[in-house]
């Protein structure tokens, strides 16, 4: 709880120091955008990640996995971390990015700046013909992701059934605002960020497809 309270604290702190660089974040602060939606419907990229922090105060954090990397350079080995972090609302939001550093904790501060830039929105729904009720604790129909050479399948399931999946799926999901489905993975899935990415791959396309609700929209 403490943690939490300080990165609230810190992100408060760094959102009254910033001086926006780019259009998007001028109009932010101008108040011409007021919403995450907004801004996806402008089609602007976000390049700051004090822009999502503003739109989303509730924004939380997770780390995925922290691993030693080495490089091999011309004075020898050169040995960093690599950390994978997801943010999300728990409420159709989730990003996930990636940092390198000397130190851990620098590492993994780069990779939730990283995931705050790669945020997407996730569409939600009850797809599984078992269930019916309309509301969005699923995924609204079946999609897949792949990443190197990990692909996974994610299956809308009934409301009550929970997340058939592994703890870093549930981790990633979780975040997105997800309560109910079945996953079904192939490959090498102990490769931890190959199947984060993958996860991640399969929620982002959750978009490609226009349902009916969206038509009646």
């Amino acid at each position: 709880m403490s943690r939490n309270r300080n990165e609230r604290e810190k992100r408060v702190t760094n959102l009254e120091a910033w001086i926006p660089k780019t259009r998007l974040g001028k109009m932010i602060q101008a108040g011409k955008i007021t919403s995450i939606e907004d801004v996806f419907l402008s089609g602007i990229k976000i390049s700051e990640s004090q822009i999502v922090d503003s739109l989303l105060p509730d924004l939380q954090e997770e780390v995925i996995n922290v691993n030693l990397v080495q490089k091999q350079t011309d004075a020898g080995e050169k040995s960093r971390f690599k950390a994978i972090v997801a943010v999300g609302n728990r409420d159709g939001y989730i990003g996930l990015g990636s940092g390198k550093a000397s130190q851990v904790r620098n590492a993994i501060e780069k990779a939730a700046v990283n995931a705050r830039l790669n945020i997407i929105p996730v569409k939600r729904g009850c797809g599984s013909w078992e269930c019916g009720c309309g509301k969005p604790h699923s995924v609204p129909f079946e999609v897949e992701g792949k990443c190197g050479g990990v692909r996974v399948i994610i299956v809308p399931g009934p409301r009550g059934l929970g997340l058939v999946s592994s703890e870093v799926a549930k981790v990633i999901l979780g975040l997105a605002g997800v309560k109910d489905l079945w996953m079904r993975s192939f490959g090498s899935t102990r490769t931890v960020p190959s199947y984060a990415c993958a996860i991640f791959d399969g929620l982002k396309k959750t978009y490609n497809l226009i349902t009916v609700t969206d038509w009646v929209k």
